[in-house]
């Protein structure tokens, strides 16, 4: 047909696959309350799924009106199980004469992309080592009970409460990159498993809620550096980034903040707050709105056991003055080690990107090394993570130059930096775009 496709006396649009449309069709479904979308050339109305849908309502909601074949097997372990859930949304197809990908992308491109997920499939890049994630584990509980261990054998004087703090900093930065393995469902091969380890990191090692981190990641994997639709570059009006949103701000006249001292004041509320603050509140109102009583519980459990292990050295103050610190040391970690691959890339307004694109230009790598690799949690390797987000993360580098291979066929820009130029970048770019923004709002 091609021509607006069959639909039920009802308006709504015949279900069994029968109905053949055009990408202007499917395009014109891509609003609040009437959602359409592409997977291999099968056209699904989401509309009523979406509220259903266990990744969270938005992240599938970004790709309305889009091609997600790319975004649906990338997220998906199982897909072929994961589509017997499709089918009674199926609704029909392309039309012959339409081309697989939207938006005029590099159907080249795409193919190429997808021949290396084939690739990656066959060679088992995609199977996790049960060894590895134990030690990873083992070296976060033995971190944990050095930290209690000290004050028990040598008392609680300010150096060795000071050395406690910095342990368990780093056994929660450590935990923080194991929960976000389980909750890509990169470790085991059912996903029940997955989810019921995630629970158990982020619940009880970290006293943090498995569903708000999903429902808040996989977005920002979606749509990386996408404004309006990740997450993570939504900043609340306390910074302006990249090269558009300053220049918007600053036409419309709009100063929350000294935006031209942004790369100056990141240092008080950026890295210090993020954690301790900023998190911890989102966390608990997300549990409670949501009333997610299994992540509350799970958390609980964290709180419990660290207090009833650190009351005896310190009392409720000194124990409530423990963590903050904790969170506080954590939060600079995490800040730098997930800015420096993203912030300083291009942020902008949906592009309609295809999925190797849309990744590599919002992200960059740092260069590998022991150090790197355990600091950031392999996180050095953000490229192959985001195109990959399933895939363990102790086979990154076995993939990396396929994927450097196929980014020079296209003449798409794969960068690698080192940590200290990577640290460097973020406050460059946060002076840049708040120059950016005084020049608009001075002049424009």
């Amino acid at each position: 047909m091609g021509g607006g496709g069959q639909q039920t006396d009802s308006g709504e649009p015949a279900k069994g696959g029968s109905a053949v449309y055009t990408w202007e069709e499917v395009q014109r479904h891509s609003h609040r309350g009437d959602q359409w979308l592409v997977i291999d050339r099968k056209v699904y109305n989401i509309t009523q799924w979406v509220k259903r849908h266990p990744g969270g309502i938005r992240v599938i909601s970004h790709f309305a009106g889009e091609d997600a074949t790319d975004a649906f097997v990338a997220f998906h372990p199982n897909p072929n199980f994961v589509r017997k859930f499709l089918k009674p949304l199926l609704i029909g197809e392309l039309a012959p004469t339409e081309p697989s990908q939207d938006h005029g992308k590099n159907a080249v491109l795409v193919q190429d992309f997808q021949a290396l997920r084939n690739r990656v499939e066959r060679e088992g890049l995609l199977c996790a080592r049960p060894l590895f994630f134990s030690l990873y584990l083992g070296h976060i509980l033995l971190l944990e009970a050095l930290a209690l261990g000290l004050l028990w054998v040598w008392g609680t004087s300010w150096s060795l409460t000071l050395l406690c703090s910095l342990m368990l900093a780093t056994s929660q930065s450590q935990a923080g990159w194991l929960q976000h393995d389980f909750g890509h469902l990169s470790v085991c091969k059912k996903s029940s498993w997955n989810h019921v380890l995630h629970k158990f990191v982020i619940g009880h090692l970290k006293g943090a809620s498995a569903n708000w981190w999903n429902h808040r990641h996989f977005q920002h994997h979606a749509k990386p550096n996408v404004l309006s639709k990740d997450p993570d570059v939504n900043m609340l009006h306390v910074f302006v980034l990249g090269d558009k949103q300053p220049v918007e701000y600053g036409i419309k006249k709009l100063k929350y903040m000294p935006y031209h001292h942004q790369h100056q004041y990141f240092f008080l509320i950026g890295p210090p707050l993020l954690i301790p603050v900023f998190f911890t509140i989102q966390i608990f109102q997300t549990m409670f709105s949501q009333r997610n009583w299994v992540d509350l519980a799970w958390s609980m459990t964290f709180y419990l056991r660290f207090f009833c292990c650190y009351y005896p050295f310190f009392g409720l103050f000194g124990s409530v003055a423990l963590i903050t610190f904790v969170r506080f040391l954590e939060s600079h970690w995490f800040v730098w080690v997930t800015q420096m691959n993203h912030l300083p890339m291009e942020i902008d307004h949906e592009r309609h990107q295809d999925w190797l694109t849309m990744q590599l230009s919002g992200t960059c790598n740092i260069e590998q090394s022991t150090f790197n690799d355990w600091f950031s949690g392999h996180l050095n390797f953000q490229i192959e993570h985001h195109l990959f987000p399933t895939m363990p993360r102790h086979n990154y580098h076995l993939v990396a130059p396929l994927v450097r291979t196929l980014c020079e066929k296209h003449g798409i820009p794969y960068q690698v930096k080192t940590l200290k130029k990577a640290i460097i970048d973020v406050v460059r770019s946060l002076k840049k775009s708040g120059d950016l923004w005084l020049d608009a709002y001075l002049h424009k």
